[in-house]
This record gives C-alpha cells, sequence and structure tokens, in this order.
C-alpha cells in the first residue's frame, strides 16, 4: 500500500507499482491516468458525466468510473486497470469475449471487461440476469448485450476451470477462416484490452491541441469575432476563422451547404456551428481559450419545424429556400383503386429525432508530412509519420510559435469516419489542394451507425496543422459531440391505405415530410429512401407517394442505421395491422397474403426476379407470433448499395510484403460490424492461405474509393473488390511462384455495379437496387406489458460469419427497441433539451429482453457468396412490432414514437420519465 501523499504530492499505487506525482494538477482520475501516465485501456466516452461506463477502472479492488472520480482521492489507494492484470487473467479475458463475440466496435468493452473481472472475482457463477444487474453503469451501443453477457458467463466457467468455449462458435470449417465460418473478430482482443488505439488514444510527438468555438444560438447574425483574449492566452498557437479558409469553406457529401467556419456577417443555422478553433500546447488551454472568444450576435428567430420552414414567409435557411427535395412517385391510380376498396384506412404516424450515441466521440489528427518526388503525401502508416515527427522534435524541440516550414507541404490525416475518400477530398478543397498532398488513413472508430458519414472537425483540424506547421489532435467532449453530428431525421407520414375483402392491399397513398436540420448531409436520400420504402415489402399494385426534406434551424439530420425505411416501416406496418382488424384476420395472415414472392414489383418499380426468402422468414415467426398472448408482428425490407441512379463499385486491393504477410486494403470503413473479418474470410475462401496471416487497412494508398460505408454496402462491394484481387493472387500462386517471389506485388480488384435507375424513373422495368435485406420480427409481452421476447427471422443470403452476424441483428434489435420506447433528441427553437448521456434514453443490459435470431440463407446469385448487407434491416421492423404487441395488451393504438407512456416504457423508465418532452 502506498504512503500516504503530503499536500502537495500525489501518491497511490498503479498496477502494482508505487506512483508519486509531485504539484499534481486538479484532474479527473481518467486524465491522470490517461494524459500524465500513459494509461489507455480506459476510454473517455462522457467524462465527468459517469453515465457511459467506459473508464471504469478497479481503485482497491472495486469497479469506479474514473472519470467522476478525482485524482487526489486516489492517494492512498491501489489502482488497478487492465493493464496491471496478470497475463494469464487477460488472456482469459480477451480469449472469453472475443470467442463469444462480445466485442464489436470494441471502445466501451475495457470498462466492461474490469467490471466483469471483478464480478467473477468475487462470484464465479452470476446468473445472466445478475450480470446483467452489475453492467447497468455501462453502456454498449453495438452488440445488444446478449453476447457480452455470454462472454461473463464464458469467464466465470474459465475461472472455475470449466470448458469456456460457447457452444454456439463450433464450426466445422472454423480452423480455414473461411467463409462461412465463425472466425474470431480481427483485432478482437486488443479491443478488448484496450490495446487497440483509437484516434485519442494516439500521442504524436511535438502535437498541438485543438478546440472549437461553437455558436450560442441556433439563428442569429454573426456581427464580430473578437479572438483577441484568445490569442493572448500563454500556450495558444493559433486561433483561425472563416477569413482564414484557403479554399472552399463549404463542405458537403451531395451538396455542400455545411461551412466549416461560419464568418462575419453570416448567419448561423444551428448550435453546432463552428465559428473559430483555437490550437494550443494543451487540450486545457486550447479549450480556456476558445471560451474567451468573444461573438457579438443579433439573434433572430429560428425555424424550430419543417411545416414552418415551408411557410411562404419563412426566412430562407439557405439561399435556394427551405425545401432540399422532394421525392415523388406514382404508379396505378391509387384515387380509383381506393374508391373501389373494401376497407380503407388512414392515419398519421410520427417519428422522432434520434442520437446516434456511439461511444467514441469524434477526433481527428493531422501530420504536416514532407512530400514526395511526385509531390505526393508518402502512404506510410500512422506510426511511421509519429516515428518522423519524434525524430523532428529531437533536432528542432516541439518549435513553439516557429512559423511553418516550406518543406512540410503535405498532410497525414487520421479520420475515424465512414469515408476516408470523402474526407481528403472535402478536406483538399478547404485547403485549396490537389488530393495527392493528403494521405487519410482509417482508425478503426468505436462506433458510427451512420453518424460519422459527415465530417466532423477533420478540416478544421487539416488547416490548424497546415498553419501552424505541427500535428494537431482535436478530440470532442460528449456535449459537443451531441450538439455537431447529424442526428435520425424526425419524420411524419401521413398514411391512407386500402384492401379487398379478403385483406389485399389495393392502394397506398404516402405523404411523408422529414425535418432535416440545418445542412443538407443526406439527406434528400433518407427521404427519398422513406419514399422507396413507404409500401414496405408488399405487393401494392397503386401507389401515391410524396416525401419532402425541410431545412430548419435544429441540429442536421443525415444518415443513421435504417436511412428512412424505419420511419416508413412504423407507418406501413401499423396501417396494415389496422387493416386486419377491420378485415378480421391477424396481424401474421395479412401480411401473407401481401408479401412480395418473386416477380412481384418494389414500391420503387422494380421487378424482383431474383430469389429472395421474405417468406421463409415469415414462416419462421408463424408459431411464436400465434402462441403467444401478446403479440406483435412486422416484416421489413431495405436496400443493400446506395442504388438510385448512384454510382457503385467495390474496389480492393492485397499486397504482398516483403515479410511475407499480405495486407488487405479496402476503402470501407470498420466501426465494429466486422468488415475486416469479413474481408479477410473472402480472401481466404479465395486463395487457401491462413487467416493469420492477412492484416487489413483502409487508407488512400490506393485508388479503391467506394464511397461511403453507407447503405448496409461495405460486406457486398468491399468483399467484391477484395475476391477478385485474391483470385488474381490465386492464380500466380497456381503457376508456381511463392510469397516470397511476390513481394511488393499489389494485386487490385475492382467490381462496378451495373447503372441503377433513378426513383421515379419512367422506365418499364426499373433497377432501383442491386438487392435487397429482408425479415420479419415478433415482439413478445409478457402479463405486465413488458417486452419479454423478440424473435427475429433475417433473410442473410450468406451468413459469412454467424457470429457477427448475430451480433450485428442483437445489436441492432437494442438499437430498434429504444427507438420504439424510450429515446429521443428532443429540441425547443432549435436547443437540444438533452446534453447527457442517459437522457437520450439509451437501453442499459438489464433492460434487454431475450432475443432470438433465426438466420434464413436464400444466396443472391449477383453478390460475393450470395451475401446480403444486414447493418440496417435489424431494426427496422422492430418498433411497429413493439406496436402491435402493446396495441394487442391494451388495445391502444400508438402512432407516435417514442412509446414513452406504455407500460413496456414505464417498465423501463419508471412512471416520472415517461411524458413526452
Amino acid at each position: 500500500m502506498a504512503v500516504a501523499p503530503k499536500s502537495d504530492t500525489l501518491c497511490f499505487v498503479l498496477n502494482g507499482r508505487e506512483v508519486v506525482i509531485e504539484d499534481a494538477p486538479e484532474l479527473s482520475l481518467l486524465d491522470l491516468l490517461r494524459d500524465h501516465l500513459g494509461i489507455t485501456s480506459p476510454k473517455d466516452g462522457c467524462q465527468p458525466l459517469g453515465q457511459c461506463g467506459c473508464c471504469t477502472v478497479l481503485v482497491d479492488g472495486k469497479p469506479r468510473l474514473s472519470c467522476t472520480m478525482k485524482a487526489s482521492l486516489a492517494a492512498g489507494k491501489e489502482v488497478t486497470t487492465l493493464e496491471g492484470l496478470s497475463d494469464e487473467t487477460r488472456r482469459q479475458i480477451a480469449e472469453c469475449f472475443v470467442q463469444a463475440g462480445g466485442v464489436q466496435c470494441g471502445f466501451c468493452i475495457p470498462g466492461i471487461a474490469v467490471r466483469a473481472h471483478a464480478l467473477i472475482e468475487k462470484n464465479a457463477c452470476p446468473t445472466r440476469d445478475e450480470i446483467a444487474g452489475e453492467l447497468r453503469a455501462h453502456l454498449c451501443r453495438c452488440t445488444g448485450y446478449t453476447k457480452i453477457i455470454d462472454a461473463v458467463e464464458s469467464l466465470g466457467k474459465a475461472r472455475r476451470g470449466e470448458p469456456c468455449r460457447p457452444a454456439t462458435v463450433a464450426s466445422t470449417n472454423e480452423k480455414t477462416g473461411s467463409v462461412g465460418t465463425r472466425l474470431a473478430r480481427y483485432g478482437g482482443a486488443d479491443c478488448v484490452l484496450g490495446e487497440h488505439p483509437y484516434i485519442d488514444d494516439i500521442a504524436i510527438p511535438g502535437s498541438l491541441h485543438a478546440a472549437m468555438r461553437f455558436s450560442d444560438h441556433p439563428r442569429a447574425l454573426i456581427k464580430r469575432i473578437d479572438t483577441t483574449a484568445a490569442e493572448s492566452l500563454d500556450g495558444v498557437i493559433r486561433v483561425i476563422t472563416a477569413k482564414d479558409v484557403p479554399g472552399e469553406r463549404h463542405v458537403g457529401l451531395i451538396i455542400n451547404d455545411w461551412p466549416i467556419f461560419v464568418a462575419e456577417g453570416e448567419e448561423t443555422r444551428c448550435v453546432g456551428d463552428i465559428l473559430a478553433a483555437v490550437a494550443a500546447v494543451d487540450e486545457r488551454t486550447a479549450r480556456r481559450a476558445a471560451d474567451l472568444i468573444a461573438v457579438d450576435y443579433e439573434v433572430r428567430t429560428p425555424i424550430s419545424s419543417p411545416e414552418e420552414g415551408l411557410q411562404p414567409d419563412a426566412p430562407k435557411i439557405h439561399p435556394g429556400g427551405n425545401l432540399l427535395s422532394r421525392s415523388a412517385l406514382v404508379r396505378g391510380d391509387a384515387d380509383a383503386a381506393f374508391a373501389n376498396s373494401a376497407h380503407v384506412v388512414e392515419g398519421v404516424w410520427q417519428t422522432q429525432r434520434i442520437e446516434h450515441m456511439y461511444l467514441e466521440p469524434e477526433a481527428c489528427i493531422a501530420m504536416p508530412v514532407e512530400l514526395d518526388a511526385d509531390d505526393r503525401a508518402p502512404a506510410h502508416g500512422w506510426r511511421e509519420t509519429a516515428a518522423y515527427w519524434s525524430e523532428r522534435c529531437k533536432e528542432h524541440g516541439n518549435g513553439n510559435g516557429r512559423p511553418r516550414t516550406q518543406s512540410l507541404a503535405g498532410l497525414h490525416l487520421l479520420s475515424q469516419g465512414q469515408g476516408i475518400f470523402d474526407d481528403r477530398r472535402q478536406c483538399c478543397s478547404v485547403l485549396g489542394w490537389p488530393k495527392e498532398r493528403m494521405h487519410v488513413e482509417l482508425v478503426t472508430n468505436g462506433g458510427a451507425f451512420g453518424g460519422k458519414e459527415d465530417m466532423s472537425i477533420q478540416a478544421q483540424t487539416a488547416l490548424l496543422a497546415y498553419l501552424t506547421g505541427r500535428p494537431v489532435k482535436t478530440v470532442l467532449n460528449r456535449k459537443e459531440s451531441l450538439r455537431l453530428h447529424p442526428k435520425r431525421h424526425p419524420v411524419k407520414s401521413h398514411l391512407k391505405l386500402g384492401c379487398d375483402s379478403e385483406g389485399r392491399i389495393t392502394a397506398l397513398r404516402a405523404r411523408i415530410i422529414g425535418d432535416k436540420g440545418a445542412y443538407a448531409s443526406v439527406g434528400a436520400k433518407v427521404l427519398e429512401r422513406a419514399a422507396g420504402h413507404a409500401a414496405g415489402p408488399y405487393r401494392i399494385p397503386n401507389v401515391d407517394i410524396e416525401a419532402l426534406a425541410v431545412y430548419t434551424n435544429n441540429p442536421p439530420c443525415g444518415a443513421m442505421r435504417g436511412f428512412g425505411a424505419n420511419q416508413s416501416a412504423f407507418a406501413v406496418e401499423g396501417a396494415l395491422d389496422m387493416l386486419a382488424e377491420k378485415v378480421g384476420i391477424d396481424g401474421w395472415e395479412i401480411r401473407s397474403r401481401n408479401i412480395l414472392e418473386v416477380g412481384d414489383r418494389f414500391c420503387t418499380g422494380q421487378p424482383l426476379l431474383k430469389p429472395f426468402g421474405l417468406r421463409k422468414t415469415l414462416e419462421a415467426v408463424k408459431d411464436a407470433y400465434r402462441g403467444a398472448k401478446y403479440a406483435g408482428i412486422a416484416c421489413g425490407i431495405k436496400n443493400v448499395g446506395i442504388g438510385n441512379g448512384l454510382p457503385e463499385a467495390g474496389r480492393g486491393t492485397i499486397t504482398v510484403e516483403p515479410s511475407g504477410r499480405l495486407t488487405i486494403r479496402t476503402g470501407f470503413t470498420e466501426m465494429g460490424q466486422g468488415l475486416f473479418t469479413v474481408l479477410i474470410q473472402t480472401a481466404v475462401t479465395e486463395t487457401g492461405l491462413p487467416a493469420d496471416r492477412f492484416d487489413v487497412l483502409a487508407d488512400t494508398t490506393h485508388a479503391i474509393d467506394c464511397g461511403q460505408t453507407t447503405g448496409s454496402r461495405g460486406t457486398v462491394l468491399g468483399a467484391y473488390g477484395v475476391q477478385l484481387a485474391a483470385r488474381k493472387l490465386k492464380a500466380d500462386l497456381d503457376a508456381g511462384r511463392k510469397l516470397s517471389d511476390l513481394a511488393g506485388r499489389v494485386y487490385e480488384g475492382e467490381w462496378v455495379c451495373y447503372k441503377t435507375d433513378k426513383f421515379g424513373a419512367d422506365v418499364p422495368d426499373p433497377k432501383t437496387h442491386l438487392t435487397y435485406g429482408f425479415a420479419t420480427q415478433v415482439v413478445i409481452l409478457d402479463d405486465e406489458g413488458r417486452v419479454k421476447k423478440i424473435v427475429a427471422a433475417h433473410d442473410v443470403g450468406r451468413a459469412m460469419n454467424p457470429t457477427l452476424l448475430e451480433g450485428q441483428i442483437e445489436g441492432s434489435l437494442h438499437m430498434g427497441l429504444g427507438y420504439a420506447l424510450t429515446e429521443d433528441f428532443p429540441c425547443e427553437d432549435g436547443r437540444p433539451l438533452y446534453e447527457d448521456v442517459k437522457s437520450c434514453g439509451v437501453l442499459r443490459a438489464h433492460h434487454m429482453p431475450e432475443l432470438e435470431i433465426i438466420l434464413v440463407e436464400e444466396p443472391d446469385p449477383e453478390t460475393p457468396y450470395g451475401a446480403r448487407g444486414v447493418g440496417e434491416i435489424g431494426l427496422v421492423p422492430t418498433a411497429p412490432a413493439v406496436a402491435g404487441a402493446l396495441y394487442a395488451y391494451d388495445r391502444i393504438r400508438r402512432t407516435t414514437l417514442p412509446m414513452k407512456d406504455s407500460p413496456a416504457a414505464k417498465a423501463i423508465l419508471g412512471p416520472k420519465h415517461t411524458k413526452q418532452p
């Protein structure tokens, strides 16, 4: 035990060794560990709120949230992190989590692993309910908790000396690592033990730290930005505003309407607008300086709803007006069909704004580099660039205040975004550079779910690094993250649905309006997708659909898992239940009479000519639905790939390294979904080489731009590129060449999708998407109205990796259940009402019901191995199935999300928290 500290000295035992810190700064224990002692397994997900659990450590053997504990309170105590556990204990923990599939993005897992270790130390045989209860301090947005609880159970077995390998992992072909086996997640052990470096874990020698100055008002004229006080603060190196941007100031994925800085003389459009950025010697100084930037505003009344934004006298948020897009589709004659229908129902369904709540907040590092002989930024990994800066600091010192040296005319950018090539394009446009001057490298992120498609602080960080000639790191805190990045669109759907006397749907009319928020992001495509999925997976001969995306002064809305399909599913599935009641049949039967079959047309008019397993998913849940007292059912469809006329390609390379290892490169992002693992399995299947021979990374070294990691397209398109590259490698190996003969060789693979048709295209048989995912889900309530069980049957085409696939669906169900019952992100006059993690309503482990996953494999002949993407379809049917189960329970038809007034929500939130804001 450490000696009691003196008043000006902090002494404690860290991982078995005494630590003595003279003149200890006033910090949280988390900051002391990470910033001063180099212990990075505890992660900062919400400091100082203590609401996510990522920072958990052991203090005198008990789990503590290090972000809420002052470092001074560690005096005389023993602090243990994952780094301090024995090698055997660490091996056990990592093995149990990885084998169970209890790690996806991995950001939350080190904290959970610490608590799991402490639990098993005191109770080596806990029940699943006890494990879930112990984890109530922790959030996981990826896994749905089922496989985490499996992992903790396995850890208990390991400590008791029992076989801990979960039965679900067994596979006859597992050792090969080929497609269809349960190959362990690539890099999974490092994620579990906190050894995978996220951007905030990376320290670059000589680095500056940046902070942003955000707008105080959603809509206000910026009269003056005064940076004088910030610039005079000791330790501040540079303050920049709009006037310092050398190139284009506005960026965007589709429309360049989002300024990286709002300039004097312009209006702010939301509270996430950035007015200035500061680079300083440390983060605290940068944040203090940002707070010192004075802004003179003329505050103006914000537009807070899309209906208000469409008023003729509404102020224009953007020069072109407040209507971003209109997506319309008419097939057949809906009016005539309604007139001849036996039953017609009509209603309005409203969905809410949702926060992604990925556990890793936005972060970026930009490092100046010397260009090579071809005026290109060298394609180094970040460790090599860090070593370069280490040597540079030894030669020249940190260089505080030195002017930028002209030799450092390029940048190496570390991004956690969902599209590194888009990041490069947009950052280079801001700098006024050709793309060759910037090398972008993905640092596998701690979750995204669509929320990291748009750039966050990459451009500001890159500009600061260029202007200072120093590496710059920016890390947002949770409050900043909540106000900056786009959310899920709130959508209002006015639906009219008709059927004949036997319950066969005759016509659909949909009028859909979405709150776009302040900037375009991909909102036009989200509302287009809502329109295209307005009919759900049903055969409807007559449709009349219109969807509007409208600018407001609310936080921007963009991509989030489901991308418009789940908003529409809530409406059409609810209307279908209403029709079933009028016809006198149950929810299963009306779906059976109307689901799409081979040869039918999807809502967009695309004929579905390839095999698919929608009916198999419906049959798979029939007994569960009809055998339950209170049950709801819903079907779902979700496009795979962007489609609708946009270009689509899969590209990848395989490089034979001098060491004999093989590096797979992709343009897609690993964000916990297991993409890198699936790409290895693809290469193993094609080459026959062992899985442990391959490494995977995403960077801009090669011309493998595939666009954003969105639309459930990563597996399908990513595997296409790697598959074709691997076949070229295999041809050389089959010709008798050894890997040692092929060192330095790069094998390229490219598959370009046929040209898809635009939404609403006036062609006889439009082909709007490459393929689709299909699902049917049943939600079952207990006698108190609580969600007892969810049965989810999904046509996945081909289960590339069953463990990872199950985890994706379980995580989707967790997100879908929160969407249905507890999650929202309300705003008032453009200002978010929530600024913390807990208020957003994300479910914890003890809130989750039993999940039963049924995998249906109906291969698509046009995709690699027949796979269909599952990243989004998992939550498309969930909310309407919950609504149907609640109606079976209390006969209340609920049409607004979240359903906080329901007994299912009250069981989670308690009566004090069930009022709608």
